[in-house]
């Protein structure tokens, strides 16, 4: 299914939401933006297994946590068209609905009205202590008391408006935000207008899908190699791959277990594992059965895939040729997980004793509970499918990164 172009956007939003993605004074200790997890260099992303929150030093695959900080649980999703709105965000769908909302949302949030899902989306990591708010008692770069870490979780309106002051104490800033939003005197600005800033600039920015496949699909017969088509036939054909990876996004529209191999320190009630929706599905319904949703997490879309590795919820696997061998045979490969793919620091938070493993595959979806019989080369082209998914404009993003900022903090260290 072809996707429509995307609206463009108002430039003056698209302005202050580039300056407030690049800028890391949202963060408690200003020493993170939403760029640093999420960079252009990396394709949207930071091509890290597990994304490494504030305190860490450096940027991209070589990010390194710093002293007595966690990683993040879960893997850095790409802001590769994000802005194409689909229905859930986050792995565990905890934001979903349609157009101008109203949104779902985690229970002890209360989001205010926004345009669209990405905006909502955008409310969300600055109120995380692992991602950008830092802990009680952190110091900022400049050595002084972090003000938003001190505020208690159930305070997050609190965090809000104190990024809100820091931001509006900046001229640059207090003119940027007048020219996005007119008609809003500065007192009635909330945090829910910078989110709408960063969505609009995620939406104009960020939007890659004139692969060839799209081009295929708008009747340009050569835009598919040969082993491209052979793969596609597998992969909307006999496979089960449609049965998430379907729509105009290829995916992100459901929930499932796929049997991925349990890494990390784990997320909420259920860690040191990940229970995935189950944890959300949990917060929303009363006793919703030992197994609702257990171990699934929302498929990704599949478009520029190939730019956005390492894969899975929790960036499990290094490559598309290892994806698609997890998925030819799930239960032998997760009984068999080869640890050596991560990197060092994160090996020794794999879970691979036998009960965990018992666990994950007791509620594994059915179509991969035995092996799919893919032959060398039908893998081959299932690769060559997921390759034919990239939009060759998405391989540069460099021309999206600022210069500076208007809070002058380093875009890039």
């Amino acid at each position: 299914m072809p996707i429509l172009p995307m609206p463009a956007q108002n430039p003056a939003l698209v302005d202050l939401g580039q300056a407030l993605f690049f800028d890391k004074l949202l963060s408690g200790n200003r020493d993170i933006s939403c760029a640093t997890c999420h960079d252009p260099l990396s394709h949207g992303t930071d091509g890290l297994s597990l994304a490494v929150g504030t305190g860490g030093t450096g940027l991209g695959p070589t990010r390194t946590l710093g002293p007595g900080r966690q990683f993040v649980p879960r893997n850095a999703p790409t802001m590769l068209n994000q802005g194409l709105r689909p229905f859930y965000l986050f792995w565990d769908g905890r934001v979903s609905g349609f157009g101008a909302g109203p949104f779902s949302h985690p229970p002890e949030v209360v989001i205010p009205p926004v345009p669209n899902i990405l905006a909502a989306q955008a409310m969300l990591p600055v109120l995380n202590r692992r991602e950008m708010r830092g802990d009680s008692g952190d110091l900022d770069v400049f050595g002084n008391p972090n003000e938003l870490a001190r505020l208690r979780d159930s305070q997050y309106a609190d965090v809000w408006r104190a990024i809100m002051t820091r931001l509006l104490a900046i001229p640059d800033y207090g003119v940027k935000f007048g020219a996005a939003f007119p008609g809003t005197p500065a007192a009635a600005l909330g945090f829910q207008h910078a989110s709408t800033a960063i969505a609009a600039f995620l939406m104009e920015r960020f939007t890659r899908y004139n692969s060839p496949f799209d081009r295929y699909l708008h009747r340009d017969d050569a835009a598919l190699t040969a082993e491209a088509k052979q793969g596609a036939l597998l992969f909307f054909g006999r496979l089960p791959c449609a049965q998430c990876h379907n729509g105009p996004l290829l995916g992100a529209e459901r929930f499932a277990n796929v049997g991925v191999p349990q890494l990390g320190p784990g997320v909420g009630k259920g860690a040191p594992l990940d229970l995935g929706r189950a944890e959300v599905i949990a917060q929303e319904i009363p006793s919703p059965g030992p197994n609702f949703y257990r171990f699934a997490f929302r498929p990704p879309p599949l478009r520029n895939v190939e730019l956005t590795a390492p894969y899975m919820h929790d960036g499990a696997y290094p490559t598309l040729e290892a994806v698609v061998r997890h998925y030819n045979d799930v239960p032998t490969a997760l009984r068999t997980y080869d640890v050596t793919q991560l990197d060092p620091a994160l090996r020794g938070m794999y879970h691979g004793d036998q009960a965990t493993i018992t666990d994950v595959l007791a509620t594994l979806e059915w179509p991969f509970r035995t092996s799919l019989n893919l032959t060398d080369g039908e893998r081959s082209d299932l690769v060559a499918f997921l390759k034919s998914l990239t939009d060759p404009a998405a391989r540069d993003l460099s021309g999206l990164t600022p210069a500076s900022v208007p809070s002058g903090l380093p875009v890039r260290e």
